[in-house]
């Protein structure tokens, strides 16, 4: 009988999010262009020669880490708590050098699709994919734009990170555009502050639509009832960190009730570095729609990009309105 994972918070990760591969993509690229063949063989040859070698953590390892961890919690009988497939467009003779990284870490990883170059995306809803975390910008805008599950283009591992807390898993999402809809960021953009602030307050009573991580922010809400703590009390802490501020905070934790979840932690910035914030509440990763926000904080903590749809005016480049440039080139948007 089929495992049923529908209770289950399943994360599929590329081998270059997991591991950092960057080295031997580089002998893939280098050729590619001029030679496809010549590049396959050398990569080939370059992953055969060192798969028993280690290779250093991905930007996407300290989550995976700390979701496994809570499998422990599992309940005789019931389905595992979290399941992770690493996913990789290597095919399995060259993939054997992750495997290996995989058992000599001991992760307790059992799903792999290894696909031989084509690309990973078509599998994600063949596996339960909750959360598809990947390097590849192109995989994660076909996700976002109708695969039914979460992705995130992750930045480069940390270079001045923080310790991470390894008795919790701690994620850390932005707001607009990420668990909500980018109703209320086209507003300011096209409109400016002063408009989305009007607009968000007369609307307070009005829950936001939902963005593309709002399923994945439910899954990880039923993840915390599966747990043996309260809710206040949970080894699944999730903050939202956001550049709004008062008054249109209010419509943000009426909308999460609407929607039934609690929320451990929530920022209200106000134009004030995400960073700073980040850096004190130490996420195992931290989503958000705007390099403005990811690259500084990418330098501490594990950052993914959420792309927006490609249907979304937020892809336009003359989006900005004349009223909304002060604030933007200030960084004091409101996600």
């Amino acid at each position: 009988m089929a495992l049923d994972l529908s209770d289950t918070l399943v994360i599929g990760i590329s081998a270059t999010a997991l591991f950092d591969l960057k080295e031997a993509d580089s002998v893939f690229r280098k050729n590619f262009a001029d030679d496809p063949d010549t590049a396959v063989a050398e990569y080939r040859q370059y992953m055969l020669e060192r798969e028993d070698e280690p290779l250093e953590d991905g930007t996407g390892m300290p989550l995976v880490r700390a979701l496994l961890g809570l499998n422990k919690h599992r309940k005789e009988g019931e389905s595992p708590l979290v399941e992770v497939v690493v996913m990789s467009r290597n095919s399995p003779e060259t993939g054997v050098r992750v495997f290996n990284n995989i058992r000599a870490r001991g992760l307790s990883v059992s799903r792999h699709a290894f696909t031989g170059g084509e690309s990973v995306v078509d599998y994600l809803e063949a596996y339960d994919v909750d959360l598809f975390l990947t390097t590849n910008i192109g995989d994660a805008q076909k996700v976002i734009d109708g695969r039914g599950c979460a992705a995130a283009v992750v930045k480069a591992p940390p270079s001045e990170g923080v310790k991470l807390r390894e008795d919790q898993v701690r994620i850390a999402f932005d707001g607009d555009a990420v668990l909500f809809d980018d109703f209320s960021e086209i507003v300011y953009k096209t409109e400016g502050m002063a408009a989305f602030h009007s607009a968000e307050n007369e609307r307070q009573d009005d829950p936001m639509g939902e963005g593309p991580y709002a399923t994945l922010l439910r899954k990880l809400s039923r993840l915390q009832d599966r747990l043996p703590f309260s809710v206040e009390f949970s080894p699944v802490r999730i903050a939202i960190v956001t550049a709004r501020n008062a008054p249109a905070e209010m419509r943000v934790i009426k909308t999460l009730r609407h929607w039934g979840i609690y929320v451990n932690e929530i920022f209200f910035l106000g134009g004030v570095d995400k960073t700073k914030i980040l850096r004190a509440f130490r996420p195992h990763i931290f989503f958000d729609d705007q390099d403005l926000h990811l690259d500084p904080a990418a330098k501490h903590v594990p950052s993914g990009r959420v792309p927006y749809h490609s249907a979304s005016p937020l892809n336009l480049p003359n989006l900005v309105s004349a009223a909304a440039t002060p604030a933007v080139e200030s960084g004091n948007s409101p996600d």
